[in-house]
């Protein structure tokens, strides 16, 4: 099974009938659907978990409206992508949306293969997010692993400097500084020192 297929996609509208029918088209697509009748009752029964994404409808009396919701969303690390679909929108509350971050605005009705697009490109989306999330924290988990003085030698080294100018810099022979700098690559698994430059980048090392 694919990651795709392990997401959830939260359907949240205050439509009974449209839940129910949105939950089996999407069921029936081998997703799986949690519904939800408004933000109010989304935010105190989500609990952060697998991957997936929000189906949301723009205009819900009696709580929070879908675009207040998904500006709350916004602020949080973990916020699942956002894919609005209504039958109140118009192009500028798309254009709105869409800079707020919104992976799609539908309008309903909706074409079945249009809406499942919208769904597996959000579901995509927050697949990577969760994978590159996953990968900083290796990384990060890496260089915390490093000793003081791997460190220092991992620092000269993205920065360019030559083996012989980092011993002359920490009062060592060159020989060790090799052995310091096969340790760094060893502990991040790599094996091309352009590779720790990029990994000095992403962890903001200078």
């Amino acid at each position: 099974m694919t990651k795709e297929m392990q997401a959830t996609v939260h359907v949240i509208d205050d439509d009974e009938s449209l839940r129910t029918a949105l939950a089996r088209l999407l069921g029936a697509a081998g997703l799986e659907v949690r519904t939800y009748s408004g933000a109010g009752d989304f935010l105190l029964n989500w609990h952060e978990g697998g991957a997936g994404c929000i189906l949301l409808d723009v205009d819900m009396p009696g709580g929070p409206s879908g675009t207040e919701l998904q500006q709350a969303l916004a602020q949080r690390a973990d916020a699942l992508p956002v894919v609005f679909l209504t039958g109140h929108g118009d192009i500028g509350m798309g254009v709105d949306a869409i800079k707020s971050g919104a992976v799609d605005f539908l309008t309903k009705p909706v074409e079945r293969d249009c809406l499942l697009a919208a769904v597996h490109t959000a579901i995509a989306q927050d697949c990577a997010r969760r994978e590159a999330q996953a990968k900083e924290r290796e990384l990060q988990a890496s260089y915390e692993s490093l000793s003081p003085r791997e460190k220092e030698v991992f620092v000269q080294v993205a920065a360019g400097r030559l083996n012989k100018q980092i011993a002359y810099d920490l009062g060592t022979c060159e020989r060790t500084i090799k052995a310091h700098r096969a340790k760094v690559m060893e502990k991040f698994h790599i094996h091309q020192f352009v590779d720790l430059i990029k990994i000095a980048t992403r962890l903001d090392i200078e």
